[in-house]
């Protein structure tokens, strides 16, 4: 009526894992420093960018003209 079945062996293969070698590792460390580098470039020209608008628009230099020339008595030559 029944017929015996033996066990089901299942093995379980696994793709060969590949080795980091030290040229991955330079490779890697060289590209992260290179993003690094260059967002901290970008970010350094927003941020100057963004001061020297600020000091144009907001801000005097405190140079005026007209008061420099009084308290030096630089009469103007007609």
């Amino acid at each position: 009526m029944f017929q015996p079945q033996g066990p089901i062996i299942v093995r379980v293969i696994e793709e060969p894992v590949r080795e980091t070698t030290i040229s991955d590792v330079i490779l890697g460390s060289l590209g992260l420093v290179g993003v690094l580098l260059v967002s901290a470039l970008l970010l350094g020209v927003l941020l100057g960018g963004a001061l020297v608008l600020y000091k144009r628009i907001f801000a005097k230099d405190g140079l005026d003209a007209e008061k420099d020339a009084e308290s030096l008595r630089v009469t103007p030559t007609s």
